[in-house]
């Protein structure tokens, strides 16, 4: 029987242009800036570890990456929705680091430094191919998917790809992308930058 399960809807935003060259390149390329700074933004909406419920709560994964993102030494950070419980952190801190096992213990080898734990209100909002997520004054991003010519009430997809979250991603494009957290600080308005999207499913 598994230690843990959540089950849910991602989102996340990046520094990169669109398309961003990481997830593209099984992580070897450089990001377009040189470096990579994203939030990958998760919302359960059904979960429980070690009998303990975590359904209907957010979290916020900011990633800092150096250069390529293979060649590790990223600092990694987690801001949990302050509605959370601090049971409900401590399973939550162990899934999002990967130290509970599970799809994050792979990234795990490529984080040089944790930089903590912050809680804020974390709102995920979906509509349609829209998603917006705020994690109080930390976190405010938005992306749009980008349309299949064929379906057009569908998005372009990403399969295969060894994104921790999901082998599966939706293409989208940043409406708003702003961070400021664990010294990762990034402000975009401009439409031209990644986001991805997609259910996910994980357990260890």
């Amino acid at each position: 029987m598994a230690n843990w399960q959540i089950e849910g809807q991602y989102m996340e935003t990046c520094n990169c242009t669109y398309l961003c060259p990481c997830a593209a390149s099984n992580l070897t390329a450089q990001p377009t800036e040189g470096d990579c700074k994203a939030a990958i933004a998760m919302h359960i909406t059904k979960g429980e570890k070690d009998g303990l419920k975590l359904d209907g709560l957010s979290f916020v994964v900011m990633l800092h990456s150096p250069h390529a993102m293979a060649e590790g030494n990223m600092v990694v950070g987690l801001i949990v929705d302050e509605s959370a419980s601090d049971a409900q952190v401590e399973a939550i801190s162990a899934i999002a680091t990967g130290a509970a096992g599970g799809p994050m213990a792979n990234l795990a080898p490529l984080v040089g430094s944790m930089a903590g734990v912050e809680r804020r209100p974390v709102t995920f909002d979906v509509d349609g191919m829209n998603f917006a997520v705020k994690a109080g004054e930390l976190v405010d991003q938005a992306c749009e998917g980008v349309a299949s010519g064929v379906r057009p009430d569908e998005p372009l997809f990403l399969e295969n790809t060894v994104h921790p979250v999901s082998s599966r991603l939706a293409l989208a494009k940043a409406t708003r992308s702003i961070f400021n957290v664990f010294g990762i600080n990034w402000s975009d308005t401009s439409g031209t930058r990644n986001a991805h999207f997609a259910p996910f499913a994980w357990t260890a």
